[in-house]
């Protein structure tokens, strides 16, 4: 039987920043399983490896090491059964240049991680609105 449940891959290095979507997801009452990898050779290693669901979302970080957000998306969409993983920025980078490179890799959203957490839960409350529609039925 196929899993229904929409899984969800984190890809940041900060561990504030996972432990904070962590707290978003519980304060949403999002029960969506998240994976957490923290660079995107990790996280690409996961996906292709498939010790993991395919998870139809990504949420990914642009400043990471060994393999930065930008790097991951590169990778990603040029993999023939990844590509269309629907992926979300969520970072500090509000450079022009990384919007506009995101945005020429077909992400579907772009999110400033906001300084306070109620914004920060704002976000996480709209990304979840996004992803249910996601679910199958």
């Amino acid at each position: 039987m196929e899993d229904k449940e929409v899984h969800i891959l984190l890809v940041e290095d900060d561990e504030v920043d996972i432990m904070n979507v962590q707290r978003a997801f519980k304060k949403n009452n999002i029960t969506n399983p998240l994976h957490i990898t923290r660079n995107g050779l990790e996280a690409l290693e996961v996906l292709r490896s498939g010790t993991i669901p395919m998870p139809p979302i990504i949420i990914l970080d642009i400043n990471m090491p060994k393999m930065n957000g930008i790097e991951f998306l590169q990778e990603l969409r040029k993999d023939s059964t990844l590509n269309r993983i629907s992926v979300f920025v969520m970072t500090t980078s509000n450079e022009d240049s990384d919007k506009i490179n995101a945005y020429n890799l077909n992400v579907a959203g772009y999110i400033l991680k906001p300084l306070s957490f109620e914004k920060f839960l704002s976000s996480v409350a709209t990304l979840n609105r996004y992803w249910k529609l996601c679910e199958r039925p």
